[in-house]
């Protein structure tokens, strides 16, 4: 049962990695500067894992081609989700793109033929029912938030299942995880570094880019965005070492137990206020992951 340990470990630390995303933008901090300083230090983090280890193959073209894969689901699903989560209270958002474990689950049932128990279907369908009550949105006003906040969640739930469902294919061929995720966090680094200097050179207006770049928006960003990468990288190696070990159809849903971090962070800290209809739905997010973790 080593492969148990290390999901829920990789559920813990990469939850804590999505709680400081919650946190750098309750603090205003530059999203792109914290998906800059995120993918960085994971960067660094995977490739001292890959190195260490021996493992490390940055010739192989395949390395570079599963991590453009991943690394879009993971660059994109992150973007995605920042951009939910200003739409929408991150103890829904959080655990809602968590239910992109349906489609890995589905993978490993119908590619690798792994089996499915009974209360994982009932898990499938409590998500899809927590899914259709969310997307009951009261008031006129609100049913246009709601529904960019929907379409934006089902969106990063599909990336999202890039990066889960991809490590599982990536393990399935024998490749390095490590290398693949560094060379998919060093891709998702260059576009943020791209990004993070273009919008630096539109909000300058006349201001040195230096100065652009030292704006309290990007610190907080950055610095926030440094510490959930080292989450990120924590959450993702230990995932995928437990993927190697264990059965996906067991890993995946553990490891999407991360929203629960997020959720109850959320809650907790920031005071987040759930409508009757979002409690319930919650609820069944929550039940939803568990049934599918049995």
């Amino acid at each position: 049962m080593w492969w148990f340990t290390l999901a829920v470990g990789s559920a813990l630390v990469f939850g804590l990695a999505g709680l400081f995303m919650k946190v750098s933008q309750m603090r205003r901090g530059s999203t792109t500067a914290m998906l800059l300083g995120l993918y960085a230090s994971g960067t660094c983090g995977f490739w001292l894992q890959a190195a260490g280890s021996g493992g490390w193959t940055p010739f192989d073209y395949r390395i570079w081609i599963a991590g453009a894969v991943i690394g879009l689901g993971s660059a994109w699903g992150n973007l995605l989700f920042m951009k939910a989560l200003d739409c929408g209270p991150a103890s829904l958002t959080s655990p809602l793109t968590n239910s992109n474990i349906v489609l890995v689950v589905a993978m490993g049932a119908f590619f690798y033929e792994e089996a499915v128990s009974l209360a994982g279907i009932a898990g499938v369908v409590s998500l899809l029912a927590a899914v259709v009550l969310l997307s009951v949105k009261p008031g006129a006003a609100s049913a246009e938030a709601g529904k960019r906040w929907f379409a934006l969640v089902i969106a990063a739930t599909l990336l999202f299942a890039f990066r889960n469902g991809g490590l599982k294919v990536t393990a399935e061929m024998g490749l390095d995880n490590a290398s693949v995720l560094w060379s998919g966090y060093l891709l998702s680094f260059l576009w943020f570094a791209a990004a993070t200097a273009a919008g630096s050179r539109r909000s300058s207006a006349g201001r040195s880019a230096a100065a652009s770049f030292g704006s309290s928006s990007v610190r907080t960003g950055l610095a926030w965005g440094l510490a959930a990468g080292i989450g990120s990288y924590g959450g993702l190696q230990l995932y995928s070492a437990a993927l190697l070990a264990g059965p996906s159809h067991l890993v995946a849903p553990i490891f999407a137990t991360n929203s629960l971090v997020v959720a109850l962070g959320s809650l907790l800290i920031f005071k987040e206020k759930l409508g009757p209809l979002q409690r319930v739905a919650f609820l069944l997010l929550m039940a939803g992951l568990a049934l599918v973790r049995i």
